[in-house]
């Protein structure tokens, strides 16, 4: 599927290469969990992640969706060069805002980085149609697409680009196009430098009125970390059993 109008990409924002098994550890889920979803799951932005290609091979179908792929794919591979490079920069500085690393060091993660990067980069040229350029609060799919919806690293970590607005409407789009009885999950609540949502409780109130139930969820890290994960529904309908 198309949008109507080509997305541009998002300025500023990361073009980041995670890997499945990051995914699974900061969004809560397991290989078990993916594999026994009952139809396609969504992730957005999708980035240069190797989920779509990693996933498949469960037995999961991904749909990524990102204004970045209205790029040519070299330079959306370059993007991605580009965004590992600042990784090495922000974890130095911050390595308390990265808990995927838990024990492992920063190079053996920007491994695993290059990896999924590797593998995107492939997969998408080999399987276009599963790489949809897009960008929130429009997407172009058909209500209830989904049975899991997962939304990384763009919402909350750059509130200069989503005001409580933007935000909204973007959660709204997420659950629209997710299955009334799935999910959608969005992490980290806080920005690039560590900061929290300061309007959190108001964006969930707003949410609610329009029929859409919210949680904030603390998935277990490596140690006694935690991340927080915002969990969204449609409201009034029983939840899919993906687990948490």
């Amino acid at each position: 599927m198309a949008a109507a109008r080509t997305p541009a990409p998002y300025p500023d924002v990361l073009v980041t290469s995670r890997p499945l098994d990051e995914y699974c550890a900061l969004f809560g889920l397991t290989r078990a969990q993916l594999a026994a979803l009952p139809g396609p799951l969504l992730d957005c932005p999708g980035g240069a992640a190797g989920l779509a290609a990693e996933a498949r091979e469960l037995g999961c179908r991904v749909i990524a969706a990102d204004p970045a792929y209205a790029l040519p794919l070299p330079e959306v591979a370059a993007h991605a060069l580009a965004a590992r490079d600042s990784m090495v920069v922000a974890m130095a500085a911050r390595p308390r805002l990265y808990p995927a690393l838990g024990r492992c060091r920063s190079e053996s993660y920007l491994r695993s980085w290059d990896r999924a990067r590797r593998l995107f980069t492939a997969d998408s040229a080999a399987h276009p149609q599963r790489y949809v350029a897009a960008a929130l609060p429009r997407l172009p799919f058909a209500d209830g697409t989904f049975v899991l919806t997962l939304s990384g690293y763009l919402l909350f970590a750059y509130p200069e680009l989503f005001d409580l607005e933007h935000q909204l409407a973007a959660l709204a789009e997420l659950v629209r196009v997710t299955a009334a009885d799935g999910e959608v999950r969005v992490q980290p609540l806080h920005d690039g430098f560590g900061r929290r949502c300061g309007h959190l409780d108001r964006l969930r109130y707003a949410l609610g009125e329009r029929r859409i139930s919210s949680e904030v969820r603390r998935v277990p890290q490596e140690g006694r970390r935690t991340c927080r994960v915002l969990v969204l529904r449609a409201a009034g309908h029983r939840r899919r059993g993906i687990g948490k």
